[in-house]
């Protein structure tokens, strides 16, 4: 039987316990500390805004506060041909480029960029590489120099765009062009001077004379990066109907990642793809037409024909200098020959 005296007793005992125990230490929830990556691109300030800025900016909403991507432009931290190096090193977490332009070390650094004459559209990248293989020998290569390939896609397709009209192979005779590695190498034996310079440089290079001609990109990035400004003439005539560039990372730095985030980045480059592929595609044909600045021309069909037989010797010097090159080479060939049989859409003429 409880009284009100024991009922008064027992609470104030209650009471000096809970005062004589000790208070219990706050919980204390520290901040996440975010994951920071400095990424690299290729492409100077006006064309990062179409081809790699929008997919980071998605990136860094979307990570909410766990990781954030600092996007640095063409030679902004490091030249554009150091930019392996940089990633290998870990100077820089990730970087978006082709093989060929940052001076990779590896066996495919041939193929990254303009492979003279071995893509006609730009679905013919993502096509290669998913479905023909290419994916998977581009990971084991870059895997054995400790970077993570992430992605392949394809960009624009590689035309001149010169000061003096192009009509002909005899007009490439002298034409100091700014172009690619494997591309300038290619073109030397049609007379073409490969010049490599910074790209925020090209404009000025045509401006001052240094600079015949551009072979580095289609018409649409002729007219948004301003090099319409600089030059007279487009010859619709194209050594690669598409360019082949990657995003690539740090391999050390990408297995920190949690699962997650590898997942949420590798989707926000594959967006990266598609944006380009209707950005691309709509801006070629749209700009021939209605760009205003620039005279197309066209080197004649058959004549043309020596550049697409030229491009079959230079396929085979290459597939000679390894056994990875080779395979590589061969997948070309066997992709190629399977889109000429299907005939149109795929293959014309």
């Amino acid at each position: 039987m409880t009284t009100r005296r024991s009922f008064l007793t027992k609470g104030a005992l209650a009471g000096a316990a809970a005062v004589a125990a000790p208070l219990a230490a706050p919980t204390v929830v520290r901040a996440q500390e975010v994951i920071k990556w400095r990424m690299q691109t290729y492409a100077g300030a006006a064309l990062g805004e179409h081809v790699v800025k929008p997919a980071v900016d998605a990136f860094n909403r979307m990570a909410a506060g766990q990781m954030e991507i600092e996007l640095s432009f063409a030679d902004q931290l490091v030249p554009t041909g150091e930019l392996f190096q940089a990633m290998q090193a870990g100077t820089i977490d990730c970087v978006q480029s082709d093989d060929d332009s940052m001076a990779s070390p590896t066996e495919v650094t041939v193929f990254g960029g303009y492979f003279p004459l071995g893509l006609r559209y730009s679905l013919d990248v993502p096509a290669l590489f998913n479905k023909y293989g290419l994916k998977a020998i581009w990971e084991e290569e870059y895997a054995k120099v400790g970077v993570k390939h992430i992605s392949a896609g394809s960009w624009d397709p590689c035309n001149f765009s010169t000061k003096d009209p192009i009509n002909s192979l005899a007009d490439l005779q002298g034409k100091r062009v700014f172009t690619f590695p494997t591309a300038g190498r290619f073109l030397t034996q049609f007379g073409v001077v490969p010049v490599t310079l910074p790209w925020e440089d090209i404009e000025v290079a045509m401006q001052t004379g240094e600079l015949d001609g551009i072979a580095w990109s289609g018409i649409t990035e002729v007219y948004t990066v301003g090099w319409s400004n600089v030059t007279n003439y487009f010859c619709t005539n194209n050594i690669s109907g598409a360019w082949i560039g990657h995003f690539f990372a740090n391999m050390d730095r990408w297995n920190a990642l949690p699962p997650h985030l590898q997942e949420m980045l590798a989707t926000c480059f594959e967006q990266s793809h598609y944006y380009r592929q209707h950005w691309y595609w709509a801006g070629e044909a749209d700009l021939r037409l209605n760009g205003g600045k620039l005279q197309l021309t066209t080197i004649p069909d058959a004549e043309w024909a020596q550049v697409e037989e030229a491009a079959m010797k230079f396929w085979d010097e290459i597939a000679a200098e390894s056994e990875v090159k080779a395979k590589v080479v061969a997948i070309f060939k066997q992709y190629n020959e399977v889109m000429k049989k299907a005939g149109p859409p795929y293959r014309y003429g």
